[in-house]
């Protein structure tokens, strides 16, 4: 009998001692990042989601295509967190049309983007010329919406949505930039000539283009936005003043009226620029990239100062501290000036500030440096901005000393951003290390609470929307 009893114990501990395994096995991570057994219950932990796009996976030889494209999507937890939820092919191909470095290889900024009501994400496919429209699932997952639509032109890499233009059966208008035309392809970044195209953001996600809503550009554009009643459509000039530039076009930024119809004016409405090529003062050209309207139709914008004075080519060791100018859109379409070329460093210690968001209360907002891999705060007072802190957060970077093909080497690369709806986490694109950085926002300041890797490839991504 005590055998027996023995035996039954023996034979309890291994069930529970199987029970116990079988429930650990049931909860681990899955390839995508998500655990098997408990996924009403992660998925109820989150708040929100952040998005990355891959844009490819490895140049194909001989061409600049990245390869297919792909989101990576994060579940956010109320501490600012993220958790994998899975990867989400666009059906396109990502591009690289910045010489092969592997930073910032659409330059642009928006290369996705989210509506308002967090229904839809929006990307671009630079290598296959297309634009995927996404669905966002209750779970924060995506469900790609119809086929990827073609943009009519070479290289679309930065796009735009608002939902206070619509017709009946739509709830949005979407524009998509596009880098340059076949005929200026050959010529590289001093000669292109982009795109604007548009398109209506259907009911079920799906896009539908406009037609006769195609606009050419004089100037290689870097990012399109919507103003915030969406009257008007801003687009951003990374070639300002490039000698090389055919249309001989000095304009950093374009203005275009936006009808009830969708479709934009035959010309621009207002264009202007914070620094004219030979000016005065030495400065390179601004070479804008990220920018956005807020409030009362200000235009602040982002200036990397690379293309120098007297519009030759950026060569790296000219390259100077960047800058953000600041504009407001008149009832003519205009630009009035506000506050121009405010240095976001010193001595070569703030280049390339390409990307910017604002906190939630609009008072301040975050510049990113790709070089120095670091973000610059600016205090916003009705379009005036003010340099609060060249370093409020600092990651592996290159400092102004350090000039040449080796800086690329020895930087995190800082390049898109976005802070989640709430306003209380930035999350930083790492470039040049396929990371996201998560910093808690403190009013002016950042506090660096986290990083997460081993998501997204090591270069050539592009674009991130945090939610």
């Amino acid at each position: 009998m005590k055998k027996i009893n023995l035996m039954l114990v023996a034979f309890l501990v291994l069930s529970i001692t199987f029970v116990s395994c079988n429930s650990d096995d049931d909860n681990t991570p899955t390839p995508d990042g998500e655990e098997q057994g408990d996924d009403d219950d992660d998925t109820a932990s989150f708040v929100g989601a952040v998005y990355a796009m891959t844009n490819g996976d490895g140049q194909i030889a001989g061409t600049n295509i990245q390869g297919p494209n792909t989101i990576i999507a994060y579940g956010r937890a109320d501490d600012g967190s993220l958790t994998p939820i899975g990867p989400f092919a666009t059906g396109g191909n990502g591009g690289d049309y910045d010489g092969g470095e592997g930073l910032d290889p659409l330059i642009s900024a928006y290369a996705l983007t989210k509506t308002d009501d967090n229904e839809n994400l929006l990307a671009v496919n630079a290598g296959s010329n297309t634009i995927t429209s996404f669905n966002i699932a209750d779970d924060f997952s995506l469900e790609a919406v119809g086929d990827p639509l073609d943009t009519g032109a070479v290289g679309p890499n930065s796009i735009a949505t608002t939902d206070d233009v619509t017709v009946a059966g739509t709830k949005g208008l979407v524009y998509v930039s596009n880098i340059t035309r076949p005929e200026f392809l050959a010529g590289g970044e001093p000669m292109h000539q982009g795109t604007v195209t548009g398109y209506w953001l259907l009911e079920s996600g799906a896009l539908q283009a406009i037609p006769g809503s195609t606009r050419d550009l004089p100037i290689r554009p870097s990012a399109v936005q919507f103003s915030p009643d969406g009257q008007w459509l801003v687009i951003t000039s990374i070639n300002s003043g490039a000698v090389a530039l055919g249309s001989g076009s000095e304009d950093e930024v374009t203005v275009y009226n936006v009808g009830a119809d969708g479709v934009l004016s035959a010309n621009s409405w207002g264009t202007a620029t914070s620094t004219l090529r030979d000016n005065t003062e030495g400065r390179n050209l601004p070479s804008a990239i990220g920018f956005q309207v807020v409030g009362n139709n200000y235009v602040v914008v982002t200036e990397a100062r690379e293309f120098q004075p007297d519009g030759t080519p950026p060569a790296f060791p000219a390259l100077q501290d960047g800058s953000v100018s600041t504009w407001q859109i008149q009832g003519d379409g205009t630009l009035t000036p506000i506050t121009l070329d405010v240095r976001s460093g010193e001595g070569n210690t703030g280049r390339t500030a390409c990307w910017l968001d604002f906190t939630a209360d609009g008072n301040t907002f975050f510049v990113s440096n790709a070089i120095e891999a670091g973000l610059a705060s600016y205090s916003f007072d009705n379009g005036a901005v003010t340099l609060l802190d060249q370093t409020a957060a600092q990651g592996t970077g290159t400092g102004g000393a350090d000039n040449g093909p080796e800086a690329f080497a020895s930087t995190d690369g800082w390049i898109d951003m976005w802070i989640s709806d709430d306003g209380q986490y930035l999350y930083q694109l790492y470039g040049l290390d396929g990371t996201i950085g998560i910093y808690r926002v403190n009013g002016e300041s950042l506090e660096f609470i986290s990083e997460e890797s081993n998501n997204l490839p090591d270069t050539n991504t592009q674009g991130i929307v945090a939610i």
